[in-house]
């Protein structure tokens, strides 16, 4: 069913949203403004995710939508409203707002306290009043409106200057019906479609930059993300998983929880390396690993492996490489930061709060028994050999058959060092690995 001109969606408690003023945050739609017939879908999810980011803040809060824009409000402090918005991946635009009658009056002396704490905190700006007219009822147009108001504001605040082009403030009015917003203050959303538009995923995740912002990059193209982290267990400590866990618990603040499946895959990195691997070891062990990915995609009901390669940064990301993993794979690899530049991960990776964590030392399963060179066109009749000798398809089921489950973010967080990576998990598995 298409959403209607004007809906409520509850979220957590309920406070009026038909108030008549207050201060609440305006949440302007990205692509799905751009989609057709299905467009209902999409914004349904977007509410759903929204309604859930909303969830567990400290007093009751509101969702109004209306066809491109959602209100939100509630007994909430504005900021902690605002940074949580943020957070809702498929609203391009953040605003707080001020909501009033929709009365000549009332919006004049909204504006006007908008611009006043606008100066206030930033002597010697120009301004500019933009009007949306929604309710073609109210006696002025949105142009003649705003003329109107940029003129009041200036009488009222000793020749405040306008600059129409390039203003420093920019007001923004949207008129309704029965209320109207004010808001002088625009900040970026994180656009993209909403979480679980798109199906499901699992993204291979380790403790570096690049996976947790290959993840968060599949979650802004509508996958809702799972997580699967491989420790060198029992020859690494469990440092690698704390990380893995902890990069975890800060993506999902994007989505809907993902959980975290753990594999420990370090006897079968040795069986490779004793099957005489030698320079063929890390593309042989990245081939079990997406082998092992796959499967336990496929029985969580995911529809298609992340990783977060990025072309030539490392040897084994040659074209020729990452060939050759896709060919053990039995689901689509995606591969968002294929064309991306180190610094520019790293930038991003600092954006979305995981940057302090990927710093962390650990002991990454990649590094166990690597040889000192790694090829960079592993041939395909030799990788075949290495996993004739040691029976494969056995070593996968040996793996998924160990899988232990956890849900960062709900279940208590590894504390320290001196725990193995099985008391972490809170849910001890055996396949078939449950849906989510």
């Amino acid at each position: 069913m298409p959403v209607p001109g004007t809906s409520q969606v509850p979220a957590s408690g309920s406070s009026s949203p038909d108030a008549p003023h207050g201060d609440c945050v305006l949440l302007k739609h990205g692509e799905v403004y751009l989609k057709g017939g299905n467009r209902h879908m999409f914004t349904h999810r977007l509410l759903d995710n929204l309604r859930h980011a909303l969830d567990d803040l400290s007093g009751p809060t509101w969702v109004r939508t209306r066809r491109n824009v959602t209100v939100i409000g509630g007994d909430v402090p504005l900021d902690e409203l605002t940074a949580r918005a943020r957070q809702v991946i498929g609203f391009n635009a953040v605003e707080p707002a001020a909501r009033v009658p929709s009365t000549e009056e009332a919006i004049t002396a909204a504006v006007l306290d908008a611009l006043g704490t606008a100066r206030a905190e930033r002597p010697g700006i120009t301004f500019a009043v933009r009007v949306k007219r929604r309710d073609k009822a109210f006696p002025m147009t949105g142009t003649d409106f705003a003329r109107v108001l940029g003129a009041r504001a200036q009488e009222a605040l000793d020749g405040l200057p306008v600059d129409l082009s390039h203003p420093d403030v920019r007001v923004s009015v949207e008129i309704d019906q029965d209320v109207s917003y004010v808001s002088w203050r625009r900040l970026p959303g994180l656009s993209g479609l909403p979480v679980g538009s798109s199906g499901r995923a699992l993204a291979l995740l380790s403790g570096g930059f690049d996976s947790p912002v290959a993840a968060h990059r599949a979650m802004r193209r509508g996958l809702r993300v799972d997580y699967v982290h491989f420790t060198g267990a029992p020859y690494t400590n469990p440092a690698s998983l704390y990380k893995a866990y902890a990069l975890a618990r800060e993506l999902n603040r994007y989505q809907p929880g993902g959980r975290m499946y753990v594999v420990a895959l370090g006897k079968a990195q040795k069986r490779l390396a004793l099957a005489g691997a030698d320079r063929l070891q890390v593309v042989a062990q990245r081939r079990l690993m997406v082998r092992t990915a796959s499967a336990l995609a496929r029985r969580a009901r995911s529809e298609a492996l992340v990783t977060g390669d990025s072309l030539g940064q490392v040897a084994s990301q040659t074209v020729a490489n990452m060939a050759a993993v896709d060919e053990a794979a039995t689901l689509p690899v995606l591969r968002p930061l294929l064309g991306w530049e180190k610094q520019e991960i790293i930038d991003e990776a600092r954006s979305l709060g995981t940057a302090e964590i990927s710093v962390l030392p650990d002991e990454d399963c990649c590094q166990l028994l690597a040889p000192p060179r790694v090829t960079t066109r592993a041939p395909m009749r030799e990788l075949r050999t290495v996993e004739r000798r040691l029976e494969i398809d056995e070593i996968v089921e040996e793996l998924l058959s160990t899988v232990q489950i956890l849900r960062p973010g709900r279940d208590a967080t590894p504390e320290g060092p001196s725990e193995g990576a099985a008391d972490c998990a809170t849910e001890p598995t055996t396949t078939p690995v449950p849906s989510a």
